[in-house]
């Protein structure tokens, strides 16, 4: 069959879009990895907007129980499985997925998001998994009583910080920039803490240990003076790679892989292939902003399959 509109993704952006779509009866299938996209990690979210504070796992169970709600004879539901590639065929779009099945479709919805960035300095891959981590709620409490580190000052870094101080000796919290980009109640609330300690304007120089992470070397860019931080852990918060390869050859990308997409409507630079959220080249990436995007995208899909 052909279907009106493949979704592929499976957080904020995509959810909201298999609801409208499922609203608007359009025949679609959402093709989710996981439900819940890159908040499931996060313990306290306090900024999706109409719940005061909700985990990121239960954030991830209220989009699947949204979705399914809508579900029944329009919208297919294709969970745990990752798409492979897009191609186009004529004016349908052919996506297929990694065990081979693929599902052709009038339009797309490309809401992939983005991957955490990985640290490079030598030593980051082979002490990953031994002491240095990308999940803080996943891997925190192993590191109770222990002198840890968290890489990066922005918003992520301060809540990454903010979650280790409840069970850790201590936290230190570097950041490259001369100034931490978090916001300012949330760096307030954190510096408050007396196991923390922050220290901007720093390059880190190597990870070190024997089997497992044991020392952080670094370089103070004020002073040009190198140091070494004794950690038992390191919890790695430096940004977003965007989840793009999917349409590499078929979509303009920005410097960093970001979509191209019209801002009005959400349109890519490909003929039946619209996309939102993180993956997108829009000035701010948030859950909500990208809800917003996706319920843009299919308000406009729905104009062009019926004009």
């Amino acid at each position: 069959m052909i279907y009106d509109l493949v979704i592929i993704g499976g957080g904020p952006a995509a959810s909201a879009a298999a609801v409208y779509a499922a609203r608007k009866k359009l025949k679609s299938v959402i093709i989710a990895e996981a439900f819940g996209g890159q908040s499931t990690v996060s313990p306290d979210i306090q900024n999706w907007i109409g719940t005061v504070s909700i985990s990121g796992e239960k954030l991830a169970s209220d989009l699947r129980a949204h979705v399914q709600a809508y579900a029944e004879g329009t919208l297919d539901i294709v969970e745990g499985s990752r798409a492979k590639t897009v191609d186009k065929t004529g004016n349908h779009s052919v996506i297929t997925l990694e065990n081979g099945v693929h599902y052709e479709s009038k339009t797309v919805l490309i809401a992939t998001g983005s991957e955490r960035r990985k640290l490079t300095v030598p030593g980051a891959a082979e002490f990953e998994h031994k002491g240095l981590t990308y999940c803080a709620s996943c891997d925190g409490p192993l590191f109770s009583d222990m002198d840890v580190a968290v890489i990066g000052g922005g918003n992520a870094g301060f809540e990454t910080a903010a979650q280790l101080l409840a069970y850790c000796k201590s936290v230190t919290l570097f950041d490259k920039g001369e100034h931490f980009k978090a916001d300012p109640i949330t760096m307030e609330k954190v510096l408050a803490d007396p196991k923390m300690h922050a220290l901007p304007n720093t390059e880190l120089l190597a990870v070190k240990g024997e089997g497992m992470v044991t020392t952080l070397s670094y370089r103070d860019k004020t002073t040009n003076e190198e140091h070494e931080l004794p950690v038992g852990g390191i919890f790695v918060e430096i940004g977003q790679v965007p989840s793009t390869d999917i349409v590499a050859n078929l979509v303009e990308r920005n410097q960093w892989n970001h979509i191209k997409i019209d801002p009005r409507t959400q349109q890519t630079t490909a003929r039946g292939i619209w996309a939102a959220g993180d993956c997108t080249d829009v000035l701010y990436h948030q859950n909500n902003i990208a809800v917003g995007d996706a319920v843009r995208a299919v308000e406009d899909i729905y104009l062009s399959l019926f004009k």
